[in-house]
């Protein structure tokens, strides 16, 4: 049998995953909004959201959630080999896996997603801090980084297709 994997199977599980874990997209679409809201202040909230479905719809993006949720989803469970389990149990300081892993997702859109995501990562506003509780059942050790790094993502790509806009405007005024 040849190995064949269905394109919308995995964005289907992707999307159930980040529901399962308590994640909706409207949270991230209000992410979106507050990184760029002081940029752009007529950004609307369906924009936003239009924006996280792009970022969703990649399949490196989907790669890296169904990845990451995987392994939160062991840890919870105590499936991991020592050290790792600990490590992610405890979302540990001098561990970075879940933020290299979110890296991929940001780098989707270009390096303006780096300086989103590090502010975002350090600022945890609305879900973020949600998922960052520590309550000692519930792992987001990948989670956290991967939504900050969606919404960094999908901001990235408004502001690149704001600066596109603005270009296009200008040179038809030039016209």
């Amino acid at each position: 049998m040849t190995y064949s994997l269905n394109s919308r199977k995995v964005a289907k599980a992707t999307e159930e995953w980040l529901a399962k874990r308590g994640v909706d997209k409207r949270e991230i679409g209000e992410l979106v909004l507050f990184l760029q809201k002081d940029y752009y202040p007529e950004l609307t909230m369906e924009e936003c959201l239009e924006s996280v479905d792009r970022v969703l719809s990649k399949r490196e993006v989907q790669n890296a959630i169904l990845t990451g949720i995987q392994l939160d989803v062991l840890a919870e469970e105590g499936r991991l080999l020592p050290p790792l389990q600990d490590m992610i149990f405890n979302d540990e300081g001098l561990y970075g896996c879940d933020e290299v892993l979110s890296l991929s997702i940001v780098n989707v859109y270009g390096s303006i997603g780096y300086t989103n995501f590090g502010y975002i990562d350090k600022s945890k506003p609305g879900v973020l801090k949600r998922l960052n509780t520590k309550n000692g059942k519930d792992i987001h050790t990948f989670l956290d980084d991967i939504v900050g790094a969606i919404a960094a993502a999908a901001s990235s790509r408004i502001a690149h297709r704001k600066q596109a806009e603005k270009e296009t405007q200008e040179h038809i005024d030039e016209a």
